[in-house]
């Protein structure tokens, strides 16, 4: 029973890498979308002249602008050539085919092809994206596209530069307003000592799979094996969920429908780590195991490795510090790598231990009377 469920831990790990790998060429594709990490900061300082009811603000760490117009009237945003270019108002969100940047803008690097019928100079043809008063673009104005970092940057990279002001400019009615914000380069961290941190609390966590399982010991290292990963899978909801918000998810039901949609497997596998502590906390068979070696691996490839990055970028997509991201990210790495190693090593010592069969018995014979 224990060889066959080692065996099926096996299987299901190396089937999450799979899955993992077979889902990195189109997460890659939108990751300059909702980029992992970066170190450029993008902010918005504000709207010249002031609009009540409009506003504007950076959302996923930067990679987008989002406006939303509560104003009750049409504003139009302008393009790169001084065309209209999106239309936001009180009957919903349009953008103008014509425009070049309706295509340039759907990709931070700006190389989508230009459609034959792009005419910057020609009247606005006005297609339907969205109900509500609220749009999100990538804008280079507000970004950096370069390959290299800023030569100011590669001069000094001890200390941040500010790389440019810079403007979108927007049409009220017959007025102009322009958003105004700032984009600077951020001197990345020295990932070194997070990666010392992550594995340290993996080999803590796996040297718990070493105490014998049925001893006092192992049954309070179980025990503790399964509270770390359920800490590590309630870091993982947290940094999901903060990604969210980042990327500009407004109350209960907007941040469910962006997990639902864009970060359903990290929370699902926080959500498992969390239930296979659970289990672990209050049972003790091997099943336990096999669930915490499960849920570790889940957690460590979907929620974990998947977000490496963070560790040496300076701006995380993260609402909250980027140090505050990284210290989740040490949780989950240790606590789901860690799950992993201690569940297989108490799977091995229990496969090798040796089977006992009862006694067997012997019928009494029966005296026989002479």
């Amino acid at each position: 029973m224990i060889a066959v469920l080692l065996r099926r831990a096996g299987l299901v790990a190396a089937a999450a890498l799979v899955t993992l790998l077979a889902l990195a060429t189109p997460a890659a594709a939108h990751g300059a979308d909702a980029p992992d990490g970066t170190d450029y900061r993008t902010e918005v300082t504000g709207l010249t002249p002031a609009r009540p009811g409009l506003t504007v603000r950076a959302v996923e760490a930067g990679a987008r602008l989002e406006l939303v117009n509560r104003t009750g009237r049409d504003v139009e945003v302008i393009g790169y050539s001084g065309e209209p270019y999106l239309r936001v108002g009180p009957g919903g969100t349009y953008e103008n085919t014509r425009s070049p940047a309706t295509y340039l803008n759907r990709t931070v690097a700006g190389d989508t092809a230009l459609p034959p019928e792009t005419d910057p100079a020609a009247p606005p043809q006005w297609r339907r994206i969205a109900d509500e008063p609220r749009v999100r673009w990538h804008d280079q104005r507000a970004l950096w596209r370069e390959s290299g970092p800023p030569a100011q940057a590669a001069a000094d990279p001890t200390r941040a530069h500010r790389i440019r002001d810079w403007t979108v400019p927007v049409r009220d009615g017959t007025e102009q307003v322009e958003i105004r914000g700032t984009l600077d380069w951020v001197p990345p961290p020295d990932p070194y000592p997070w990666w010392m941190a992550a594995t340290l609390g993996f080999l803590a966590v796996g040297a718990a799979g070493l105490l014998p399982a049925g001893s006092v010991a192992g049954d309070h290292a179980l025990r503790a094996v399964g509270a770390l990963l359920a800490l590590g899978g309630a870091a993982a909801v947290v940094l999901v969920v903060g990604r969210e918000l980042d990327a500009g998810a407004e109350g209960v039901g907007g941040v469910l429908a962006g997990l639902l949609t864009g970060q359903i497997w990290p929370l699902l596998t926080g959500l498992g780590a969390i239930a296979a502590g659970g289990y672990a906390l209050a049972r003790r068979p091997a099943a336990a195991d096999f669930a915490l070696a499960l849920a570790g691996a889940c957690l460590a490839l979907f929620a974990g490795f998947a977000n490496l990055s963070v560790f040496s970028r300076a701006v995380a997509p993260f609402p909250w510090s980027a140090t505050a991201a990284r210290v989740l990210l040490v949780l989950i790495v240790a606590g789901g790598a860690g799950a992993v190693g201690a569940g297989v090593l108490r799977l091995h010592a229990a496969s090798r231990l040796p089977t006992t069969h009862p006694a067997p018995t012997h019928p009494t014979p029966t005296p026989t009377t002479p």
